[in-house]
């Protein structure tokens, strides 16, 4: 043998590895792309920079998946990956911490606090 694998990458792996990794990383992509589009969704129906935010935040865990199976399938060395998935990490904590923000800077207009009532800037009890 000249130690190319004649059957396919789910037969024996690829690169040595088991292929049930390869259906998790697959399974993983398919349901954080369900999460992604169902964010995306909820951006194109409220049209806010808040549902943008979180949008992407989540599509960097599609992200994340896409580099896992890139490098489970050597299309990707570990330096990359790990570079890659560090900087997917940072991006998504950013976007959060981002959207977390917007959400305590209510809009000028119609501004309404947390539990509901009006932000009128008193403090009487409800």
């Amino acid at each position: 043998m000249n130690g190319v694998a004649t059957a396919g990458p789910l037969v024996a792996g690829v690169h040595g590895r088991e292929p049930v990794t390869f259906l998790l990383l697959s399974l993983a992509a398919a349901l954080t792309a369900v999460v992604a589009g169902l964010a995306v969704a909820a951006f194109v129906r409220r049209r806010s920079r808040r549902y943008l935010l979180v949008a992407l935040a989540l599509s960097t865990l599609l992200a994340r998946s896409a580099v896992g199976l890139a490098a489970y399938l050597g299309a990707v060395g570990p330096g990359i990956h790990h570079t890659l998935e560090h900087g997917l990490d940072v991006a998504m904590a950013a976007l959060v911490i981002a959207a977390v923000y917007l959400v305590g800077k209510p809009s000028a207009a119609g501004a309404t606090r947390a539990d509901g009532g009006a932000d009128d800037g008193g403090d009487r009890e409800r």
